[in-house]
């Protein structure tokens, strides 16, 4: 049977491609694809207990079998409904946020409180000089991610109006990288809901941060990736 398998990150750069056809025996699983391609790039048997598997855009065990026709992606460490008349505005953008504007269109008159994180190019890391970073993302699954979190965030805060948007590809230095922004008629619900999401965003949606040095360029670490979402009960508490 043939699969489709995908690679993020520096997994991509590992094996020189981003998306590769393989032809699998019948019965196979998610460690089985995985132990296949390591053979071949010895270096991905490093990166091994840090990665985290999917199939066709949902996180899964290393045991699942496989069939034909399944999408396989392997993921490196990362770096809702509404009120009425209102969308909620979650997505994946190549250009520059408009973060005033978003954060303006969020405001309504039966609310009290607004709370809005951005996350901001910095110009060092691990006290070396950054010249400029780029983001890649699994876009579908990532997306299919930042909307169940907008779900949750709905179904356990008093929230009104949630935005969650995060840039892709070249950022150069004081650009935001992502925002999130949330209206709620106080401001406990909004604090709480929008540390959740970001929280939760980093844990759990596939995007990787590359940066890039005088000397070089380097993957950024960040967390491995968790199958299940932090639970809003535990965010909050944290």
């Amino acid at each position: 049977m043939i699969l489709r398998v995908l690679f993020f990150g520096r997994l991509k750069d590992i094996v020189g491609m981003a998306e590769d056809s393989f032809f699998a025996p019948e019965g196979c699983n998610l460690r089985d694809v995985y132990a296949n391609y390591a053979e071949k790039f010895p270096r991905l048997g490093e990166f091994r207990q840090s990665v985290a598997g999917a199939v066709n855009q949902e996180y899964s065990s290393w045991d699942q079998k496989l069939r034909a026709g399944d999408e396989v992606a392997f993921l490196p460490p990362v770096s809702g409904g509404a009120a009425a008349g209102f969308e909620n505005i979650i997505k994946i953008v190549r250009k520059k946020i408009a973060a005033d504007e978003i954060v303006a269109s969020l405001k309504a008159p039966e609310d009290g409180a607004l709370a809005v994180f951005e996350g901001i190019v910095r110009n060092h890391c691990a006290g070396k000089k950054v010249l400029h970073l780029e983001y890649e993302a699994y876009d579908s699954m990532a997306l299919a991610k930042m909307r169940a979190i907008g779900d949750a965030m709905e179904k356990t805060f008093a929230v009104d109006r949630i935005a969650i948007v995060h840039r892709l590809g070249r950022m150069e230095i004081g650009e935001t990288s992502v925002l999130v922004a949330v209206s709620s008629a106080h401001r406990a619900a909004a604090f709480d809901a929008c540390r959740y999401a970001i929280d939760t965003l980093k844990k759990t949606v596939p995007i990787w941060k590359k940066e890039f040095f005088a000397d070089g360029a380097v993957w950024s670490e960040g967390e491995k990736i968790a199958a299940e979402a932090f639970s809003p009960e535990s965010t909050s508490s944290s």
